[in-house]
């Protein structure tokens, strides 16, 4: 690595010092424009840092001492033509090292994002977060490529805990976690958590099992069956990314909880089948038909089967029962601990 000329260097005008490019100098900030930062290097005169070798995710101010590196010694205007980005990358790694041994989070800003994750500067070396490395607060689950990266873009300029999980100086290579930075605390956040506890998360994704939910930066699943008492068909119908929700903690598998929306409310199934007794008849509209039965709506809540086995043999339910066509029926089984009813034709 080049030695770092210090202004006092500078000043002196050491004749025996040449200015090359490649050569590490101080200097002090005297102008910072939205386009470039002009640097006075002493002896050598100005020099001009354009915007691209700035860098980011760091501010300077009129007046302060940096470190530059000199990309041409002399441009047509006169200026030096300087390199904060390329100087600070330099010590960077030496920086980087250290924090790597020491094990310790750190704090990042992305200054720009793809659809497989951030990009991130930190200490003038540019590193990269990949999508699957982001917490459950954070990760865009979302299965459109556009949604994601716009997701992903929306975390641009706003600071995150990290911690650098590989680092290759030869190769140029670093990468950062925000689920390894933040583990302890979570781990902490688990443990004062027990099955049976109604907590409150933020929706932050649905597929077709279900919705993915953010309980304090934890990630949390509400299976679409843990959904509703009543059968939900699509969760899209019921549930919405952002959406507010309070769910019951069914279960906790290492660092994911398992949640159920209906289980915070009592089973109305149960109320409704307390009305319905063996040998009623009752009235029901057919819902579903299938090769071993036909499915009943007899309440709001509960949907009744009548078995194939009922219909004497040889039947075929789709050529007796049209959807949404309304029969009478006969209970013959209630089985309230596995919230079943069976149906019989009225005789």
């Amino acid at each position: 690595m080049a030695k770092t000329l210090t202004m006092d260097d500078l000043l002196a005008g050491v004749d025996t010092v040449i200015l090359e490019s490649g050569a590490v100098v101080e200097g002090k900030i005297i102008s910072v424009k939205k386009n470039e930062i002009l640097v006075d290097i002493g002896a050598y005169g100005v020099g001009l840092v354009p915007r691209r070798e700035v860098g980011f995710g760091k501010k300077y101010d009129v007046d302060e001492t940096v470190a530059v590196s000199v990309v041409e010694p002399e441009l047509d205007n006169g200026y030096v033509l300087l390199s904060l980005r390329k100087a600070a990358k330099d010590r960077g790694w030496d920086e980087i090292q250290k924090v790597v041994e020491d094990g310790k989070s750190i704090e990042v800003v992305p200054y720009d994002a793809n659809r497989g994750g951030l990009l991130i500067e930190y200490e003038g070396v540019r590193g990269f977060m990949p999508v699957s490395q982001l917490s459950a607060e954070h990760y865009p689950r979302v299965t459109d490529k556009d949604e994601i990266l716009r997701r992903l873009h929306e975390l641009i300029g706003k600071p995150m805990a990290a911690q650098i999980i590989n680092v290759d100086q030869k190769a140029n290579k670093l990468i950062f976690s925000e689920r390894e930075a933040i583990k302890d605390g979570l781990a902490d956040r688990l443990t004062s958590l027990k099955i049976g506890d109604v907590v409150k998360g933020i929706v932050t994704g649905i597929v077709d099992f279900g919705a993915f939910v953010n309980v304090d930066g934890i990630e949390g699943l509400i299976h679409i069956s843990e959904i509703s008492w009543e059968r939900v068909a699509s969760v899209a119908d019921v549930l919405k990314i952002g959406d507010q929700i309070q769910a019951k903690i069914i279960s906790i598998d290492k660092d994911r909880l398992s949640l159920s929306i209906k289980q915070t409310t009592a089973d109305p199934w149960l109320d409704e089948a307390a009305k319905f007794h063996v040998s009623d008849n009752v009235e029901g509209t057919i819902t579903r038909i299938t090769p071993f039965g036909a499915f009943v709506q007899i309440s709001p809540a509960i949907e009744a089967l009548v078995h194939v086995s009922e219909l004497g043999e040889g039947s075929n339910p789709e050529k007796l029962f049209k959807l949404n066509e309304k029969k009478t029926f006969t209970v013959l089984e209630i089985d309230t601990e596995n919230r079943k009813i069976s149906l019989g034709v009225k005789k």
